[in-house]
């Protein structure tokens, strides 16, 4: 088989060394880094640049750790297989739950991490054939046994009600399980904040309109293309909404 191209995602320079070293010495299979990464954010833009076939992850990372990261490297149209590398083995259940390929914890030995490289190709080998990749992302739903791959162009906002995310596109709605501040970190790009418990497409704006709230008074809220519903503006965001629209 072909080496295998690898993605290093790790918050300490020395521990992405350290693999990458190791990666060096792996006879059967071989191995590249590709990329590396500092955080999920780093991640997920080095995952739109080029194909992997393996991310070698840490779980503990500042903003969204390698767990957050790995729900999102699932909904990839074509996702590379996971392989997490970390010095707690308190989150192996949570891993294996994601379908990560194996769970390393540090220090890394050669053996060790050359028996996960073999499930690496064993991964490859197995799955059906894809399609290439596309540039576009989706978001992984998971909603009572059944998982739904959304593509991130049609969410027109994301929205924190109670312990979940709201997921609306012109069709419907969905319920998603994490923070606005993984979604903005890993999305901020595509999706602008309006609201402590809102972010909304760019690309979806069609006005910015007074509007009053019975709880907060008069203010602001933007329009979305395909949709009714109004979504209130706060204060603080007012001119970032302006700044986007004008733009």
């Amino acid at each position: 088989m072909k080496q295998l191209n690898i993605l290093l995602v790790d918050d300490e320079a020395l521990a992405r060394s350290r693999l990458r070293t190791l990666l060096g010495d792996c006879k059967a299979p071989t191995a590249q880094v590709g990329a590396e990464a500092g955080d999920a954010v780093q991640a997920m833009q080095a995952l739109q640049r080029q194909t992997f076939d393996a991310v070698l992850l840490d779980i503990h990372m500042p903003g969204a750790d390698g767990l957050t990261l790995a729900r999102h490297i699932a909904a990839l149209p074509c996702p590379p297989a996971v392989v997490f590398v970390t010095a707690y083995a308190e989150h192996a259940v949570q891993a294996f739950e994601l379908e990560a390929v194996d769970y390393l914890t540090k220090p890394v030995r050669l053996q060790r991490l050359e028996q996960a490289l073999q499930k690496v190709e064993r991964f490859i080998q197995a799955r059906p054939a894809l399609q290439a990749p596309r540039m576009e992302d989706t978001v992984l739903i998971q909603d009572r046994g059944r998982t739904e791959r959304v593509p991130l162009a049609e969410v027109l906002y994301f929205k924190a009600e109670l312990k979940y995310i709201t997921v609306r596109t012109t069709r419907r709605s969905y319920i998603l399980d994490g923070s606005l501040g993984e979604l903005e970190a890993l999305y901020g790009g595509r999706f602008l904040r309006i609201h402590r418990n809102a972010l909304i497409a760019r690309h979806a704006v069609r006005a910015l309109e007074k509007h009053f709230d019975p709880e907060e008074g008069e203010g602001w809220a933007v329009r979305l293309h395909g949709l009714d519903e109004l979504l209130a503006v706060s204060r603080r965001q007012l001119s970032a909404v302006r700044e986007a629209i004008a733009g």
